[in-house]
């Protein structure tokens, strides 16, 4: 009896197996950063906007006069509609398919990401 059949079957489904166990936990390490938000609601103007400032809304980058790829965070009004945007938040925590920001710099903290976070849950607030 030929068991060549056989054992390129058992390599085949070992093969798909481990396939899809590396495609499980790629996905589960790029599931959303849940912050608790209980009892913080970062505002724009104390707590956002110097983030902003300080690492994205800068010459050259998402400021009022450059503006790359189309975003401007340096006013409340505008960056209250890039936070609505599922990249907003993406390329914060350096998600696969994003790109990350800020760009050629180090992630932000855990407890900027997690202010940024938290004003978006909280529907960012002014």
């Amino acid at each position: 009896m030929n068991t060549q059949p056989i054992k390129l079957i058992n390599k085949s489904l070992a093969l798909l197996v481990f396939c899809a166990l590396l495609f499980l936990v790629s996905c589960a390490k790029d599931q959303n950063t849940n912050f608790d938000c209980t009892g913080l609601t970062p505002h724009y103007t104390a707590d956002i906007k110097p983030i902003l400032n300080g690492s994205c809304a800068k010459s050259g980058c998402h400021d009022a006069f450059t503006h790359q790829n189309g975003v401007d965070l340096s006013s409340y009004g505008n960056a209250s509609d890039v936070s609505r945007s599922s990249s907003f938040l993406g390329t914060i925590e350096h998600k696969s398919g994003y790109n990350p920001m800020p760009q050629g710099a180090n992630k932000l903290s855990n407890d900027k990401i997690q202010l940024l976070s938290c004003w978006v849950q909280n529907g960012s607030p002014e």
